[in-house]
């Protein structure tokens, strides 16, 4: 199997992309990308694209031919992607199995969402129903925030079977909001946040949905955003000009998929997630205990807990108190969504398992900022989920060897 290489990572601030135009978007993601190291994006033999929620918001589909309208893709074997909020995870894994393949020795992949309008203002309504797609089409029957709810009965579930409390699962978006402040691409990054205020039922914060206890802090944003990472085998960095030396190594990864549907299975331990993480961990020759640095997929907080163990830093139902405990911190012992993680960082669909992936690389080649950077970064996990925790997406970074 030939050995894949993080060539470059460029992602756009995340927040509000304002007036920029969906083809815009996309040709600044590979333009953009393509000039961290200084290359054209001829250069480059194919590539993969996913954003989750165009078609539906924003008219637009085929992507691949947005794609070959940056000069030097046209004519090459590009395609579109979609899997949920997994989509970016997914582009990521279609550009590696392209490249294991011979289709090249170079690729690129790019994620991004564009979830509000020119002025920056957002249909919360609108945006509820479409990522309810993504979801089995009965247990969205009566639910107007389809996805909020979903996870407020995941959350009430994580609750009652392990004793865990609000304040437990809240501590988790205090460190991300914590993490956050250094993160200059962060959409929340001039917002901070006490555990006292992430509890308490005042103005912006609000229980989600009646007699459940998500509340707006355990959310995840809505977000504009784009993000790219340029993959190659040992042959394409040659081509590109790339060291070795300076990269990281994708030493690992897997996707796996369970049921669509949340009612019968056990959500709070998923089995293609577990599946997905563990055959990555195999692929890189690695376990758990190896890993400081990772970023999980925290759409809300107890995901963060969930995500916790599914790496296999907490056993399950520990995963919260791993967070209280400390132990997330950028100076604990791993540092989880230094980022700012999906709820203080961002959420721009298409583009988070690719941000996932990007700052853990950030991180293993001490590039992220001083206050967030891991010391001694050994090996990442990232772990990027679709739909009611149904599609999983899961990586192993290490140092390029």
């Amino acid at each position: 199997m030939k050995r894949i290489y993080i060539a470059s990572y460029h992602q756009s601030k995340f927040g509000k992309l304002l007036g920029l135009t969906v083809p815009e978007i996309v040709d600044a993601a590979i333009q953009q990308g393509c000039r961290q190291i200084g290359v054209p994006a001829s250069a480059l033999d194919t590539g993969s694209i996913g954003a989750a929620c165009n078609f539906s918001l924003n008219q637009q589909g085929l992507l691949a031919g947005l794609m070959a309208m940056t000069p030097g893709l046209e004519g090459k074997p590009l395609e579109a992607v979609e899997n949920a909020c997994a989509t970016g995870g997914q582009a990521v894994l279609s550009v590696i199995h392209k490249l294991q393949v011979g289709i090249g020795s170079t690729g690129i992949a790019v994620g991004f969402e564009k979830m509000r309008d020119a002025d920056g203002k957002m249909d919360g309504k609108l945006i509820g129903q479409v990522l309810g797609y993504f979801s089995y089409p009965a247990e969205r029957e009566g639910k107007v925030f389809v996805f909020p709810h979903l996870f407020a009965e995941v959350m009430r579930e994580y609750m009652d079977r392990y004793g865990v409390t609000e304040a437990d699962l809240a501590a988790i978006a205090v460190q991300e909001y914590a993490n956050a402040k250094y993160n200059p691409c962060a959409q929340m990054n001039k917002v901070q946040i006490t555990l006292d205020q992430a509890l308490k039922i005042e103005g912006f914060n609000r229980y989600v949905v009646d007699g459940l206890p998500l509340k707006t802090y355990d959310c995840s944003q809505i977000t504009d955003g784009y993000a790219t990472l340029i993959l190659a085998t040992e042959e394409g960095l040659a081509k590109l000009g790339v060291p070795k030396q300076e990269c990281i190594e994708i030493a690992g990864w897997a996707q796996a998929t369970d049921p669509l549907r949340k009612a019968g299975r056990d959500v709070l331990h998923p089995t293609g997630a577990y599946r997905a993480m563990n055959t990555a961990y195999h692929m890189a020759e690695a376990s758990p205990q190896d890993v400081n640095v990772a970023e999980v997929h925290d759409c809300f907080t107890v995901m963060g807990a969930i995500g916790t163990e599914v790496i296999g830093k907490a056993e399950p139902g520990r995963g919260a108190q791993y967070w209280v405990d400390g132990k997330a911190r950028p100076d604990g012992e791993c540092g989880i969504n230094t980022s700012g993680g999906l709820i203080a960082k961002g959420h721009p669909i298409g583009a988070t398992g690719i941000a996932m992936i990007g700052w853990s690389a950030l991180q293993l080649l001490g590039k992220a900022p001083a206050e967030l950077q891991v010391e001694e970064p050994k090996l990442a996990a990232t772990f990027n989920i679709g739909g009611p925790i149904c599609a999983s997406v899961c990586t192993v970074l290490r140092a390029a060897s």
